[in-house]
C-alpha cells in the first residue's frame, strides 16, 4: 500500500512492493525462486551447498588463480573441515574469529564453522592492536583461524585476549617463524591437518535457519564498530533476491576482487553465485590495471564496483578492446553519473542495490527497470516497506528527502541487531523502523534516490571507517589532548581522512610521528592523510565537538593543511 499518516502528513509515502506499480516493479512473469530453487529444509549456509552439490556435482563453482574446485569437492572439503573442527571441541554458538585474506580456503572454512553451527566473525585482515584486540574480545570469539603471514598479528595482543583458546593457521606462502609460533599461548592447528576427517556428511538437523551464522562488523559512528548478528535465513533469502532480481543463470560467471570478510563479496556475490548454479570467481585483490584481463580470461558475465573503485576503472584510458568481454551486468553502488556512458563503452548494463550491513538488502536496480530510472537504487525488495522520515520519524512526501528507514514483513531475513550492544539495537529499531542513518528520497514510483550519509562514517577506497575508532587510537598517544577526525572530498570521489589534534600543554608532536602511532595501531586505510595541529577544537556549551565547523574551515584549504602524500610517507598494507 502507499499511505500516509494524517492530515498534516496526507502528501507523505511509505512503499511496500506490494504496492509498487506492476510496469515499474520487478517483472512479475519471472519465476519465483523463493521455494523452486531451495527446499524448506536446506535454507542454511551448509543447507544450501549440500543441495547445490547434489545437483550441480563436478561442474565448476570457484575459481582462484590457477585453482578450480567443482560444487562436489567444495561439499566434501567443508564436510572434513567441519568433522574435525567437531572432533576438536567446537560447539554450536561458538564464535571463531577469521584473520584471512581472499582465498578458496576461508570459503571452504565459512561453510565448515557454519555447518557445525558455530558463528563466523571475519576480520579485516589490515586490523592490528586495539582495532584487532577489540574485533577478538567484543566479539567473544574463542577460535582464531589466521593466515601463517598474519600470526604475528596475533601475537602482539594475544595477552589481551584470554578467552582465544585455539589458533588455526593456513599456510599462505608467509610461514611463521619458529619464535613466533613458541610464543604463541593458544593450542595450534593446521588447516591441512584439518583435512584428515571424514567426508560424509553432517546430520542435517543440527543448524535451523533462524541460527546465528555470521557476526558482521561494520563501521561505528556514536562509538565502536558493531557486531552484526546475521542468521542464516537472512543470508540465503537476500541472495535468493538476488539471483531473482538480476535474473543470475547457471551459465553466468559472477567475479568478485572484493574481500570476502565483508558482506559485499559474500552476500551480493559467493552465496548468489552458489544459488544460481553459477561459477565464482575470485581475485586476491582489486587492480585496475589486471581487471579487465581477469573478465576476460575468465569469461565473466557479472561483477561488483563498489565507491572509488568505478571512478579508477572508467579513467582508465579507452581501448578497442573495451568491449571484448562477456560481462552483462556491472552493479554500482553507488551509481555514478557517469554509468551511462560506462554502459556503452564496454557494452553491458549497470544495475545497483540499496543494502546495509546493519540490516540487509533493501531495494534492487535491475536491467528491466525504466531507463529513466538509472541514477536510482530502485525498488523496495519483496517483504519489505521504505519509508523516508523526518527527525521525528513522520514519513516525508515524494522528492522530499529524509532518514532513510526500513522494516521487514517476515522474520529472520534481516540483521537481528548489535551484539552485546541493547542500546544501539534499540535506538536503530525505534518506532518499528530500522533508521539506516541514511539520508535519501522516494520518487512518485517508489524509486529510492541515496542522498548522503547522515551517520558520522567515512568511506574510504570501499572502506567504511569509524571516525570513533580513529579518535580513540590517537587519544592513545600521551601528547593527544582531543582530536576530531573526519572526512574530506577526494579525488577519486569518496572521502581523505583528516584530524584535527589538540594537544597537552607541554607537549609537542610532529605530523610524522602521529601517523607512525596510528599506522601501528590501526588498519592502513584508517590513517590519516590531512593532519592539522589546532590550539582548540571547536565545541558546543555541552563541550559536543562541532566537526562540522572544522570540514567547513579544511575542505576549502586542503592545498594548506600538511599532507601525508605529499609528504612521501606511504602507508598501505604491507606497513609494518
Amino acid at each position: 500500500m502507499i499511505s500516509g499518516i494524517g492530515k498534516r502528513r496526507a502528501s507523505s509515502l511509505i512503499v511496500t512492493q506490494t504496492s509498487l506499480k506492476q510496469e515499474q516493479g520487478r517483472p512479475r512473469a519471472m519465476k519465483r525462486l523463493r521455494d523452486a530453487n531451495i527446499p524448506a529444509d536446506a535454507r542454511t549456509l551448509g543447507g544450501v551447498l549440500r543441495h547445490k552439490a547434489e545437483k550441480n556435482g563436478d561442474k565448476t563453482f570457484l575459481k582462484f588463480l590457477d585453482r578450480e574446485y567443482s560444487y562436489r569437492e567444495i561439499q566434501e572439503i567443508s564436510n572434513r573441515l567441519a568433522r574435525s573442527l567437531q572432533e576438536g571441541g567446537l560447539e554450536k554458538g561458538q564464535h571463531v574469529a577469521f584473520m584471512i585474506d581472499n582465498k578458496p580456503e576461508l570459503l571452504f572454512l565459512y561453510f565448515a564453522v557454519a555447518k557445525v553451527g558455530g558463528v563466523c566473525v571475519p576480520v579485516n585482515t589490515a586490523a592490528k592492536g586495539e582495532l584487532f584486540t577489540y574485533y577478538l574480545t567484543q566479539s567473544d570469539s574463542t577460535v582464531l583461524i589466521s593466515d601463517s603471514g598474519l600470526v604475528d598479528r596475533f601475537l602482539t595482543v594475544q595477552d589481551q585476549c584470554p578467552d582465544i583458546g585455539k589458533l588455526i593457521i593456513v599456510d599462505d606462502g608467509r610461514p611463521a617463524s619458529d619464535a613466533i609460533r613458541a610464543a604463541l599461548r593458544p593450542e595450534i592447528a593446521e588447516y591441512e591437518d584439518l583435512l584428515k576427517a571424514s567426508a560424509e556428511d553432517l546430520p542435517g538437523d543440527i543448524v535451523r535457519s533462524r541460527d546465528l551464522a555470521f557476526l558482521l562488523y561494520t563501521s561505528g559512528t556514536t562509538g565502536p564498530s558493531k557486531g552484526n548478528m546475521e542468521p542464516h535465513e537472512m543470508m540465503v533469502s537476500g541472495s535468493l533476491d538476488h539471483v531473482e532480481y538480476f535474473g543470475y543463470q547457471p551459465e553466468d560467471v559472477l567475479y568478485t576482487c572484493l574481500p570476502l570478510f565483508h558482506g559485499n563479496a559474500l552476500n551480493t556475490c559467493a552465496l548468489p553465485a552458489l544459488i544460481a548454479d553459477a561459477t565464482l570467481v575470485v581475485s586476491p585483490r582489486f587492480s585496475a590495471s589486471s581487471f579487465w584481463q581477469e573478465v576476460r580470461d575468465n569469461g565473466v558475465t557479472q561483477f561488483n564496483l563498489l565507491g572509488a573503485m568505478a571512478n579508477i576503472i572508467w579513467a582508465q584510458p579507452e581501448s578497442p578492446e573495451d568491449k571484448d568481454n562477456k560481462a552483462r551486468m556491472c552493479m554500482m553502488v553507488p551509481v555514478p553519473d557517469f554509468a551511462r556512458e560506462f554502459e556503452k563503452r564496454y557494452g553491458l548494463k549497470v544495475t545497483s542495490v540499496y543494502a546495509l550491513t546493519d540490516f540487509g538488502g533493501v531495494t534492487f536496480l535491475s536491467p528491466e527497470h525504466p531507463p529513466a530510472k538509472w541514477k536510482s537504487a530502485g525498488q523496495v525488495r519483496d517483504n519489505m516497506t521504505i519509508a523516508i522520515l523526518d527527525d521525528d520519524d513522520y514519513p516525508q512526501a515524494p522528492g522530499v528527502p529524509g532518514e532513510i528507514c526500513v522494516r521487514c514483513d517476515v522474520p529472520w531475513v534481516t540483521a537481528q541487531g548489535y551484539y552485546k550492544k541493547p542500546e544501539a539495537t534499540a535506538e536503530a529499531r525505534r518506532n518499528l523502523w530500522f533508521h539506516t542513518g541514511d539520508r535519501g528520497y522516494l520518487d512518485e514510483d517508489g524509486f529510492l534516490y541515496f542522498v548522503d550519509r547522515k551517520k558520522d562514517a567515512i568511506r574510504r577506497r570501499g572502506e567504511n571507517i569509524s571516525s570513533y575508532e580513529v579518535e580513540q587510537i590517537i587519544l592513545g598517544h600521551p601528547a593527544v589532548e582531543d582530536v576530531a577526525a573526519y572526512a574530506v572530498s577526494s579525488e577519486m570521489s569518496e572521502d581523505e581522512v583528516m584530524v584535527s589534534v589538540e594537544c597537552k600543554k607541554g607537549h609537542d608532536l610532529s605530523h610524522e610521528e602521529l601517523i607512525r602511532h596510528c599506522a601501528a595501531n590501526m588498519a592502513y586505510f584508517m590513517v590519516p592523510r590531512y593532519v592539522e595541529f589546532v590550539p582548540a577544537l571547536p565545541r558546543t556549551m555541552t563541550e559536543k565537538v562541532e566537526k562540522y565547523k572544522l570540514k567547513q574551515s579544511a575542505q576549502g584549504r586542503l592545498d594548506q593543511i600538511w599532507d601525508r602524500e605529499e609528504a612521501g610517507i606511504v602507508v598501505n598494507r604491507h606497513t609494518n
